[in-house]
């Protein structure tokens, strides 16, 4: 099994790309041991090699988030983790109720007369925006409009990208602006 890796936006992160589905659907993302250990065995043995801070899981990929180890150091251990995983032929996510558990982001929140303004921002989201941004290893999830301005949580690699805020206010928020009159601002936020 050969894995690749490849540079994010986020120092702080590297993409790694197994060469197999990760994910069929829907993204998770793991910030804690506890909740990587009850949702994934995957993530769960990511998070045990010392300085991982974060896991995240994309269609085709797996980011990983350090703190204070070099990547010429921690690389190893976490592709040994990720081909004896994937070798082993375990499930990436814990199985509940007869399907995979996606973590669930929260509530949206907006105005019901905006409805068609949402799904406006929404659809640029999904078509434009996602693909983009999954190519650097992280998601952007909406969260709601309220007041013109819309409300993104960012994750993956996105989260804590030095990147990250010229990505908000020169790319989403110029390209929401220009389809949608009714958005002013963008605005990123913590999941729920």
């Amino acid at each position: 099994m050969f894995i690749q890796t490849e540079a994010t936006p986020n120092p702080a992160t590297l993409k790694f790309l197994p060469g197999k589905v990760v994910l069929e659907e829907g993204t998770a993302e793991f910030r804690d041991t506890a909740d990587a250990a009850e949702r994934s065995p995957l993530a769960s043995a990511l998070m045990a090699v010392p300085n991982v801070t974060g896991v995240f899981f994309g269609y085709d990929f797996i980011t990983v988030t350090r703190e204070g180890a070099e990547w010429q150091h921690l690389k190893p251990a976490i592709l040994a983790v990720i081909m004896e995983h994937f070798m082993s032929d375990r499930p990436v996510m814990a199985h509940r109720h007869g399907g995979v558990h996606v973590p669930d982001d929260g509530d949206e929140f907006f105005e019901e007369s905006q409805a068609g303004t949402v799904a406006t921002i929404k659809e640029l989201l999904e078509t434009r925006v996602r693909p983009a941004v999954a190519q650097d290893g992280g998601d952007i999830t909406f969260r709601g409009f309220r007041d013109g301005t819309v409300y993104l949580n960012m994750r993956g690699s996105c989260a804590g990208c030095p990147s990250s805020t010229a990505t908000l206010k020169q790319g989403i928020q110029n390209l929401l602006r220009h389809f949608v009159p009714e958005v002013e601002t963008v605005e990123a936020v913590e999941a729920a």
